[in-house]
């Protein structure tokens, strides 16, 4: 969803593997990822390097370019063959094998990704949520704020409003402002294929929406994570003054878990394979390094990890398996299908050993 790939690869963010034919070298029909139909044309064959030669009127053969020239694009300085970088379905939001950077795809990204926290921050902190709602008939939980007076060492007293941020809306807010700051951290530093600005815009668009969805569900009586039991005391929040602790209502402390957990397997096994990736002596080889040598397409299920993770501590357990089938469903009819597609094309029988040796697809030991 940020998995550009985190709305991976149109939700979640970040390029990774995929499949091709209709049958597998041994005649079989394809497993999960044979949904692809990535047919190739009829005078190529795969060459074991993931390239493809066509056959000459001579009977000899020559690598062949996509546009019948040879090209090649860069990736920080690196330069390969286009026709070593797989086909790409064209309905793929991400332009696998396109090594380039796109500077108004990348400052339209960021922007975009940049306001997100500042829109929650009015929904959660200022009154633009609890006019929303009150505009479609949903009553909402009011923010109260604290009258203060302040002495100075000079005497002087002073009067000021403190709005106070209940914990369970900081952490929503928190939130927000952790999945820009991964996203953007992820088209700076881990991507390497280009971002266009339509792609920038429709990412951080649902990126937007879906949070937007999560702060009113928090700010609604009749939805919000805040007002559910049981709840949970906080270690290390007594205080002796006045006798009380923090507690959380458990869904927001179970969903801020998850948020955490899937955040950090998203983004590690990212840092993973670009260190791989980055590496010349791994040129043409699958990264299983990590977490990618259980399941095949981790970082989605990081990314599904910290989305369902984010609904739950706003609205509890109902959006948060809503928002959890929702992003098993988009990986698993598209995302994974596309990404089978450029690995079955870019790699041919390394990515189908890749599969029989490690069947899952997003969940280690689940599906």
């Amino acid at each position: 969803m940020t998995s550009v790939e985190a709305f991976p690869p149109s939700m979640g963010l970040g390029p990774e593997h995929t499949n091709g034919s209709n049958k597998t070298a041994d005649g079989k029909p394809p497993s999960f990822d044979g949904k692809i139909d990535s047919k190739l044309n009829g005078k190529h064959h795969a060459e074991p390097n993931g390239k493809h030669a066509a056959s000459e009127p001579n009977g000899k053969s020559h690598i062949s370019e996509p546009n019948g020239n040879s090209k090649t694009s860069s990736s920080g300085g690196k330069t390969a063959p286009s026709s070593a970088l797989g086909s790409r379905n064209p309905q793929d939001l991400i332009q696998r094998g396109v090594y380039k950077s796109n500077m108004l795809g990348t400052a339209t990204f960021i922007g975009l990704r940049a306001l997100d926290p500042l829109l929650q921050y009015k929904l959660l902190a200022g009154d633009w949520g609890t006019r929303l709602l009150s505009k479609l008939n949903i009553s909402s939980i009011p923010l109260y704020d604290y009258f203060v007076e302040t002495t100075t060492s000079g005497g002087t007293t002073r009067s000021s409003i403190i709005r106070h941020l209940p914990l369970p809306r900081l952490l929503l807010l928190l939130m927000s402002a952790g999945s820009s700051l991964k996203q953007i951290y992820w088209l700076l530093s881990l991507s390497r294929e280009e971002l266009t600005p339509a792609a920038a815009v429709e990412v951080s668009l649902f990126n937007t929406v879906i949070n937007t969805m999560g702060s009113l569900l928090l700010l609604s009586t009749s939805t919000s994570a805040s007002l559910s039991t049981p709840r949970i005391t906080l270690p290390f929040t007594y205080n002796s003054a006045t006798g009380t602790s923090m507690s959380l209502p458990l869904p927001i402390a179970i969903g801020t878990i998850m948020y955490v957990t899937g955040m950090a397997i998203e983004t590690l096994t990212e840092r993973t394979r670009k260190k791989f990736k980055d590496d010349e002596a791994n040129e043409g080889k699958i990264c299983r390094e990590g977490l990618w040598n259980k399941a095949r397409h981790i970082n989605y299920g990081g990314y599904t990890l910290w989305r369902a993770g984010y609904a739950m501590a706003a609205g509890g357990w109902i959006p948060a398996l809503g928002v959890a089938a929702f992003h098993i469903w988009h990986f698993v009819s598209r995302s994974t299908v596309f990404m089978s597609e450029y690995m079955q094309s870019r790699y041919g029988e390394q990515w189908e050993k890749y599969k029989k040796e490690v069947p899952y697809v997003l969940i280690p030991g689940i599906y």
